[in-house]
C-alpha cells in the first residue's frame, strides 16, 4: 500500500524560511538555460516534492501562484509504485487538502487491483464487442458493446487529480505512468513533474463517418488532460506513444486505426497554466488548447517554454481563443518512428499567440511556410525565432503561401516572463540535457 514519507529534515518555520532563485543569467552562462533550482536561504535546496512554481514563471504564477501539495502534512505524503497505490493516494476528487504523491518506478495503468496486467481482451470480455464484428457494422449493438468495453478501460486507466496536489517522480527510479491518463478537472493548484508518460492508448476507438470528408477514427484519453483546471504547472515530463507507434496501426475504412489522442490537452475553460521543460516525442495530435471554437473567452491563458518537440506531427500547440506565450522552445521537425511533421503551431478561433525566441531544426527541402497554420482569425506575434540558426519571420513565410492569413499583432503583452532567454541560438544544446523526466534531483 502507499506509504507516508518522512518529513523533510530541512523544514524551518514559515517566519524564517526564505526562497532564493538562481538568476536566469547565471544559469544560462553555465549552459543550462533556465533550470528551476529552488534554494532555501537557511538550509540549502528545497526538497523536490515540496518545490513550488517560481514567481513570474508564466501564466500559472498569476494571482495566488501554483504551490500544489507543498503544504501537505506528513500524513498526506505518499510514495506509490503500483496502480492500486496511486488510486488510494489520490483519494476522492473532492478532497482538496494538500497532498504529495511520489511515484517510484514505472506504474502500469492497465493492471487490476492485484497487479495483474490487463489486455484489451480483458476489457471487452463480457461486453459482446469484437473488432471484426464492429468493422462489419460500426453502429447499433456493436457500437453499444464498444462503448461498454471502452467504459471498462476508462474506469481503470483514468486517474482523477484533486486540487492542491503535487505528483512527482522519485529521482533515479525511471518514474512514470504507462497506459494511463491523469485528469485534472475543475480543480485548482496542481503540479505534475518528473514523470515519463507513455503509451496512453484507447483499446476501442470509435468510427465517425461524419468526421471530415471521408470519416475518421476517434480515440479517448490524453496522457494529461486539463478540463476547467486552473493554476497548473507541468514541468520536466516526457510524453511519448512508445512503444506502440502509429506507424504500426492498421487501416480500416481507408483511415488509420488511431488509438492515441492528445499528449497534453488544455480545454474547457482551463486557465493559468505553465508548461515547461518537457519532452514531447513520437506523437501526432500533441497539445490542444481550447476544445472548440466556442471554448471559454477570457481563459485558456497558457505559457509554454523551454520544451523539446521532436517526432511530433501536429498541434505543438493548436491554440484557440486564449492568450498563449510560446518562448525558448526547440522544435526538431525531422521524422521519427514514422511521425512526419505536418505543422508546429496552429492559431485559430481568434487565439492570441506570442511566439518568440524559439528554434526550429528543419530538414533540407522542408518549406518554412509549413511550420505554422491557421484559419484566418488567429494571431501569431513575436520575434527572435530561428530556423536552422537563421533569424526567420515565420508568419511572413506562412502568409505569403496561404490565403487565410495569420494576424501579426496580439492584443496582450506578456509580463510573467522570469525565464525568458534573450536568444534562441543555444537552445538545441542547452535543452538536450535539461528537459524531460529523470533530469530533476
Amino acid at each position: 500500500m502507499a506509504s507516508p514519507a518522512a518529513p523533510p529534515s530541512h523544514r524551518r518555520s514559515l517566519r524564517r524560511r526564505r526562497t532564493a532563485l538562481l538568476s536566469v543569467g547565471a544559469v544560462a552562462a553555465a549552459g543550462l538555460g533556465a533550470v528551476p533550482f529552488v534554494m532555501n536561504a537557511n538550509a540549502g535546496a528545497v526538497e523536490l516534492a515540496r518545490q513550488t512554481l517560481p514567481a513570474k514563471d508564466g501564466w500559472a504564477a498569476s494571482g495566488s501562484g501554483t504551490t500544489g501539495g507543498s503544504k501537505a502534512s506528513t500524513a498526506r505524503v505518499y510514495t506509490v509504485s503500483t496502480r492500486a497505490q496511486l488510486v488510494k493516494a489520490l483519494g476522492a476528487a473532492t478532497n482538496s487538502a494538500p497532498k504529495i504523491i511520489k511515484v517510484k518506478g514505472k506504474i502500469n495503468a492497465n493492471t487490476n487491483a492485484a497487479g495483474k496486467a490487463l489486455t484489451c481482451a480483458d476489457y471487452s470480455s463480457g461486453t459482446g464487442y469484437s473488432l471484426a464484428a464492429y468493422l462489419k457494422a460500426p453502429s447499433g449493438s456493436q457500437e453499444k458493446a464498444r462503448a461498454a468495453a471502452q467504459a471498462k478501460q476508462k474506469k481503470n486507466i483514468v486517474f482523477t487529480v484533486p486540487a492542491n496536489t503535487t505528483i512527482v517522480g522519485v529521482p533515479g527510479t525511471k518514474a512514470g505512468i504507462t497506459g494511463g491518463s491523469l485528469q485534472v478537472k475543475n480543480v485548482d493548484n496542481v503540479i505534475i513533474r518528473n514523470l515519463s508518460l507513455t503509451n496512453t492508448r484507447d483499446c476501442f476507438p470509435a468510427w465517425d463517418p461524419d468526421d471530415g470528408d471521408t470519416g475518421n477514427w476517434n480515440s479517448e484519453y490524453d496522457s494529461v488532460t486539463l478540463r476547467g483546471a486552473t493554476h497548473v504547472w507541468v514541468d520536466h515530463n516526457t510524453f511519448s506513444d512508445g512503444p506502440n507507434y502509429d506507424s504500426a496501426a492498421k487501416t480500416y475504412f481507408g483511415r488509420k486505426y488511431q488509438r492515441h489522442d492528445g499528449a497534453l490537452d488544455i480545454t474547457n475553460g482551463s486557465d493559468l497554466v505553465t508548461v515547461e521543460r518537457n519532452r514531447f516525442t513520437n506523437h501526432d495530435k500533441t497539445m490542444l488548447i481550447g476544445s472548440s471554437d466556442t471554448d471559454s473567452v477570457g481563459k485558456l491563458r497558457v505559457s509554454i517554454h523551454h520544451n523539446v518537440w521532436k517526432g511530433i506531427s501536429q498541434r505543438a500547440p493548436l491554440a484557440r481563443i486564449g492568450q498563449i506565450h510560446l518562448y525558448n522552445n526547440y522544435y526538431d521537425t525531422t521524422t521519427v518512428n514514422g511521425y512526419a511533421h505536418s505543422y508546429s503551431i496552429n492559431s485559430r478561433a481568434k487565439a492570441q499567440v506570442i511566439a518568440e525566441r524559439n528554434y526550429w531544426k528543419v530538414p533540407a527541402g522542408q518549406k518554412i511556410a509549413k511550420l505554422l497554420s491557421g484559419d484566418g482569425t488567429g494571431a501569431i506575434a513575436g520575434t527572435g525565432n530561428l530556423v536552422n540558426g537563421k533569424a526567420t519571420n515565420l508568419v511572413t513565410a506562412y502568409n505569403t503561401a496561404n490565403s487565410k492569413k495569420l494576424k501579426t499583432t496580439a492584443n496582450w503583452k506578456p509580463t510573467l516572463t522570469a525565464r525568458l532567454q534573450p536568444s534562441a541560438a543555444n537552445l538545441p544544446t542547452s535543452l538536450a540535457s535539461t528537459t524531460g523526466a529523470g533530469v530533476l534531483s
